[in-house]
This record gives C-alpha cells, sequence and structure tokens, in this order.
C-alpha cells in the first residue's frame, strides 16, 4: 500500500502518516498504531507487544524538556527538516546566535537568571541542526537593523558578526544574506517567519512568529504565500558575497 492508499483509508492526511512513519514530527498514540494494525492485517501475540512498546515507551525527545523556554512543536518540525528558510525581523535568527546574544535576548524579555540559562542551553542544542546530514539547506535573511540594535555593546556585536561571517563563509549548507536598511518597507513586515520543507512525501509547512509562542501553518494556500514573501524578501536581500563583504566590514569596525 502506498502512504496515499493507507492515508485515504483511515481518512488522515498524508502528511499525518509522513509524521508517523519518519518518527521525527510525530510520535503516534495507541489509538493511532491500533488503527494501522488493523489495517495492515496484524493480529494475535505480534498485535499486542507492538501495543505494549506504545504503551511503555518513555522516549521523549530532548526538546520537550525546555517547553518553559522555546516552542515544542516548531523544533520538532525544524528538528525534521531537510531546508530551512527563514526571517526574523528585528533580531538575528536563533540557529545563528551566539550564546552572548541569546542570553541578551532572554534577560530583555524577562527572563530569570535561570530561565536565561535554559535558553541558551536549548538554543545551542537547537543549532546542532545545521550540522544535521539530512538537512540540504540553511538559508536566513538577516536584517540590517537587528545588528545595529546590539551596537552599543561592541564586544557583544563583534562575536555576533564573526559568527555570521563564519557560518556564512564556510558552512556547506548555511546562506546567509542581509536585508539592507535601505530597502525601507519591504514584504516582511508582518513579521518573522520561516518555512519548513520536509522529504517528497510531506507536504512543507510555515511557523509565523508570535508573542504567544507563534503558530504553525500547514494549509497549502497559506504555505505558498509565506514562500511568496520569502521570495519577495530574497529580491531585496544583498547577494551572500555582498553580505560577507559587509559583514567583515563591520567586525573591523567594532
Amino acid at each position: 500500500m502506498t502512504l496515499s492508499d493507507v492515508a485515504e483509508v483511515l481518512e488522515w492526511s498524508p502528511a499525518k502518516l509522513g509524521h508517523i512513519e519518519t518518527g521525527i514530527r510525530k510520535w503516534p498514540s495507541v489509538i493511532e498504531v491500533s488503527a494501522l494494525l488493523k489495517l495492515y492485517g496484524v493480529t494475535g501475540g505480534q498485535r499486542e507487544a507492538i501495543l505494549t512498546l506504545v504503551r511503555e515507551s518513555r522516549l521523549r525527545p530532548w526538546w520537550t524538556e525546555y517547553e518553559d523556554v522555546l516552542s515544542s512543536a516548531y523544533v520538532g518540525n525544524e528538528a525534521g527538516a531537510v531546508a530551512i528558510d527563514t526571517y526574523a525581523g528585528m533580531l538575528v535568527p536563533d540557529l545563528l546566535q551566539v550564546p552572548e546574544y541569546t542570553a541578551a535576548l532572554a534577560r530583555s524579555q524577562g527572563r530569570d537568571p535561570r530561565g536565561v540559562e535554559r535558553a541558551v542551553a536549548a538554543t545551542l542544542k537547537r543549532q546542532e541542526v545545521l550540522d544535521r546530514d539530512s538537512l540540504e539547506r540553511y538559508h536566513a535573511l538577516v536584517e540590517e537593523d537587528a545588528l545595529h540594535r546590539i551596537a552599543a555593546d561592541p564586544g557583544l556585536l563583534h562575536a555576533q558578526l564573526r559568527r555570521l561571517i563564519e557560518l556564512g563563509t564556510r558552512h556547506e549548507r548555511v546562506e546567509i544574506r542581509l536585508l539592507p536598511t535601505s530597502a525601507g518597507l519591504h514584504a516582511g513586515s508582518a513579521g518573522p517567519f520561516t518555512v519548513l520543507e520536509f522529504d517528497e512525501d510531506e507536504a512543507s509547512l510555515a511557523f509565523v512568529d508570535a508573542t504567544h509562542g507563534g503558530t504553525i501553518v500547514e494549509a497549502d494556500d497559506s504555505v505558498r504565500a509565506c514562500q511568496e514573501v520569502w521570495s519577495r524578501l530574497a529580491e531585496a536581500a544583498a547577494t551572500p558575497e555582498a553580505t560577507a563583504t559587509t559583514l567583515k566590514r563591520l567586525s573591523l569596525l567594532t
């Protein structure tokens, strides 16, 4: 049976079944596994053994331990993506931040010392996705104004610039492009968002960031709208080469 065949019989979306089969983005419930076993004709002792494994499983992904400082639903999707296109508005994108930046941001959001420590730990753990073999592409559009906002702390600015330069010029899967202040108002004025792409049998989705924690967008039309905004932003951004030149110049000035 193909993925589409199974999804149609169970009245699930192909994306949901794909999420279950990858084991990365969705952990199935006993009811879901039971439905699959029934469809596949698995009975008797084998069926009970599998359902027992589902009930007794205590495996929890690392990000569930940091739900107080990050969106578990988003990070679970991020961990399974093969391509990530992100625009973080007035901030440096999470996966590009140095620990000092993450800590300063957490403090600005009112987190206590323990919360700051956990935010840094969670972000560092998330950044490991950049070195995952299954990730094919990470493209980030960074507002020039996001760097100007930390100019009052030369040490922080220099550290952040060096990380952007290193990742943008030495990491084969990472592309960083600056959106210059001179671009004026642009398509991203509505706020930060990220588009995640997965293996070919799974639909892309978007994550629209917000103060309340953000929203995962799965509807095809809405995801396409985010992709269109991304394309328009990319047209307004500097090339990776011009971005590297600008970042190096700013680094020399700090």
